[in-house]
């Protein structure tokens, strides 16, 4: 089982707009069968049905379209509100203007506000109606208080971040396959891994529990409501085992810690969703249901317990993963930082990338080794890296290869200016920038 998980965010429009695309076999296919398509959408609608509000004490279901990356064909469950999609039996097909950014999201287009989902879907009814639950979620996830964005966790692609963050997975993977004693036992494990990553990095706390109420309680309510007979195992063999395949961790570690601490807090028959808050914490509720208590010396416990899990094995793997990533972040320093560079500003930007291969450099931004980004100066599309600012105003790439070219272009990347727009000198010599035409 590979799960492959893509993410957009648009951070400035005050929406987070998030691409996980489950896996699972996956059919292969350049357009959109809209006869499979409106079985999909009878399939979500099942599961609403089933879950009659019941989780968040709303309804889920509503506007959704299923997108093809290649071609940006659409089929949707419902007409627009502008008229730009058209009736075909018992669906509405139509064509994704390139200024909007495709993604399994919940995005506002033609007048709605609608659940997308990049087409094709899993083969896997489970992974399906998993990937479908967990966007209807990001739907109305405003609606009931739990903001579209997360923070960058970036101390989880540190060595530490890492080692800790993995000995984590592996415990609530053991309280998920076991019972009793044994379950709390590996609960407190957890409990012990998690306080003492935070004890190291003092934001983590608040940093991770942004990620988790915004991707990990979207991936619980897909995994609750993915129809799993068994969902311990369902969450143990996907979200848990493929989270450590992940190149980083910074954005995608809360989609296997949401849905297990979820499960586990369900196994306390506890309503913990009826009034739970942003500023809640999911481990604070499993310590409060299992009523444990951790060791005052956090460091010890914790260095003593993840003998269990193979910690020195994992320890030995992570440093050699530590090396490699010194190496590509003084590559990407000297490419983004050091050298010539196209400064572009963000103002209304929507941002597509993969979360599962960030690259934290130190106090300058992230590098997004891929990515594409729509604003109100055009189009930029990225293949080899680019340097996003940590207050997210300014996106760097190298110097372009030719400033008469149309589009521009540079060292794996192209950008489409809009009309009024043009390049001019940057501040330093080589580097550029771009500004409106006076």
């Amino acid at each position: 089982m590979n799960i492959r998980r893509l993410c957009i965010s648009v951070s400035l429009a005050l929406l987070a707009i998030e691409l996980p695309l489950h896996g699972g076999v996956v059919a292969q296919s350049s357009a959109i069968d809209a006869t499979l398509a409106y079985q999909y959408f009878q399939e979500a609608q099942a599961l609403c049905s089933r879950d009659q509000g019941k989780l968040w004490g709303i309804q889920l279901c509503g506007p959704m379209l299923f997108v093809d990356p290649k071609t940006r064909m659409v089929v949707a469950n419902q007409p627009d509100s502008e008229g730009i999609l058209t009736k075909s039996g018992n669906v509405f097909i139509g064509k994704l203007p390139a200024t909007v950014n495709i993604a399994n999201t919940a995005v506002d287009w033609a007048g709605v506000k609608w659940t997308m989902i990049i087409f094709p879907l899993p083969e896997d009814k489970y992974r399906r109606t998993n990937l479908m639950a967990h966007e209807l979620w990001h739907r109305v996830q405003n609606e009931i208080g739990f903001p579209s964005s997360g923070a960058a966790n970036n101390h989880l692609d540190t060595r530490d971040g890492r080692v800790w963050l993995q000995l984590e997975w592996r415990a609530l993977a053991a309280a998920l396959s076991s019972g009793g004693k044994h379950r709390r036992r590996a609960i407190t494990d957890a409990l012990l891994f998690r306080n003492y990553r935070r004890a190291i990095f003092p934001q983590a706390a608040a940093e991770e529990r942004q990620m988790e109420m915004h991707e990990g309680l979207a991936e619980y309510t897909g995994v609750r409501l993915s129809g799993s007979p068994n969902l311990d195992q369902y969450v143990v063999d996907g979200d848990l085992k493929e989270a450590a395949n992940k190149q980083t961790f910074v954005r995608s570690f809360a989609y296997a810690t949401g849905p297990a601490y979820g499960i586990l807090l369900d196994k306390t028959g506890r309503n913990w969703r009826q009034g739970l808050k942003k500023e809640d914490s999911l481990e604070v509720l499993l310590q409060q249901a299992f009523a444990i208590k951790l060791p005052q010396d956090i460091k010890h416990a914790a260095a003593e317990r993840a003998r269990i899990y193979s910690g020195d094995k994992l320890q030995a793997s992570e440093n050699e993963r530590e090396n490699d990533r010194l190496k590509l972040l003084a590559a990407y320093r000297a490419k983004l930082v050091e050298g010539p560079v196209l400064a572009i500003p963000l103002q209304q930007m929507s941002m597509q990338f993969n979360p599962g291969n960030l690259l934290p450099l130190d106090s300058l931004g992230t590098v997004y080794p891929d990515i594409r980004v729509v604003d109100v100066w055009g189009i930029l599309t990225v293949t080899k890296g680019a340097l996003i600012n940590p207050t997210f105003s300014q996106i760097y790439i190298s110097a372009p290869d030719n400033l008469n070219a149309s589009p521009l272009q540079g060292d794996g990347w192209t950008l489409e200016l809009k009309a009024g727009w043009t390049v001019a000198a940057g501040g330093r010599s080589g580097d550029y920038g771009i500004k409106r035409m006076d």
